[in-house]
């Protein structure tokens, strides 16, 4: 449902509960139902408006949705509004407000579903994967997942800060080196010799083996590293 429409339905709705039950100033929203199948938005106004309408909700909810209906602006909209439980209204909107959607899409471009800048500020961590270990697709997984939730919040007008350890330093990285120095002598993890707190995975023993034999691996701009 594109902002306008939400915007144009809430005007509806505000003007046959004005016709209703007069001066009643009520907050109406509006939200997806639990189930699909129910319709495209629905409202509880209704249930909202019935004590001070003096009404049941039901019953009022049958005659807010046939005023919705009948409503001149609702041409193009609103297909059908339905009350289900104790007074709620869903409704469907019709095969042209749904095609509007699609315009909207095309017309935006990549910028459809973004919203104005706003004060909101929002810090996100994420990965932060240890180097004293293997990496594995998680990591990847991970960083992926944490850069979407960032882009994600920034098309809702968010000032987004993305925050990353590298974790390159301390006693765990202290403890990767002394271990890796200890296998490129030699020393094997059962060994009296090898460090107390070192690292005995065998990915240690790769690192070793690298090291001593002068490997390299490729960075994304070609700079061997």
């Amino acid at each position: 449902m594109l902002p306008e429409q939400h915007t144009r339905l809430i005007a509806i709705l505000r003007s046959v509960l004005d016709t209703l039950i007069p001066g009643q100033p009520l907050d109406i929203t509006l939200e997806r139902p639990k189930v699909a199948a129910h319709g495209d938005v629905a409202s509880n106004v209704a249930m909202q408006a019935a004590r001070a309408a003096r009404r049941n909700p039901r019953e009022l909810a049958q005659a807010v949705a046939a005023g919705v209906l009948a409503h001149p602006d609702a041409a193009g909209l609103i297909a059908s509004a339905e009350v289900a439980g104790p007074g709620f209204i869903n409704f469907r909107l019709s095969a042209a407000a749904h095609q509007a959607v699609l315009d909207a899409i095309q017309a935006q471009g990549e910028r459809y579903g973004h919203r104005p800048a706003t004060d909101e500020r929002v810090l996100v961590e994420f990965v932060s994967a240890n180097p004293t270990g293997p990496l594995h697709v998680g990591h990847a997984r991970q960083a992926a997942l944490g850069d979407s939730i960032c882009r994600l919040f920034a098309t809702q007008g968010a000032q987004v800060s993305r925050e990353f350890y590298y974790n390159d330093a301390g006693n765990q990285i202290h403890n990767l080196a002394i271990s890796v120095q200890a296998r490129a002598r030699g020393i094997e993890p059962d060994d009296p010799a090898f460090p107390a707190d070192g690292y005995r995975g065998e990915y240690i023993q790769d690192i070793a083996r690298d090291y001593l034999a002068g490997a390299t691996v490729q960075a994304s701009d070609g700079d061997p590293i």
